[in-house]
């Protein structure tokens, strides 16, 4: 199965996901498809936090990736803001 989710990098204490397209078998960090975007949860207020490839997204969901849970919040947070 295809999952959307993030994969950790960043440094020790400052984290930074990539949100991307891989096979659910694959690890956390490991091999992915397709990288569709980026969270950063400790972004000064001058920073952008996330930013999501909404198109590619959509192309994903159309052919069955399922989003993880915490991949789903992140994205429904910005584009609840872009909405905005």
């Amino acid at each position: 199965m295809v999952v959307i989710r993030l994969a950790r990098g960043g440094s020790k204490k400052r984290p930074f996901y990539s949100i991307v397209v891989a096979d659910s078998r694959c690890r956390r960090d490991g091999r992915f498809v397709e990288r569709i975007g980026f969270y950063n949860p400790v972004a000064a207020e001058s920073e952008e936090g996330v930013r999501v490839a909404m198109d590619r997204l959509t192309y994903w969901q159309q052919n069955g990736a399922q989003m993880s849970p915490t991949a789903a919040r992140v994205i429904k947070q910005y584009a609840a803001k872009q909405a905005a």
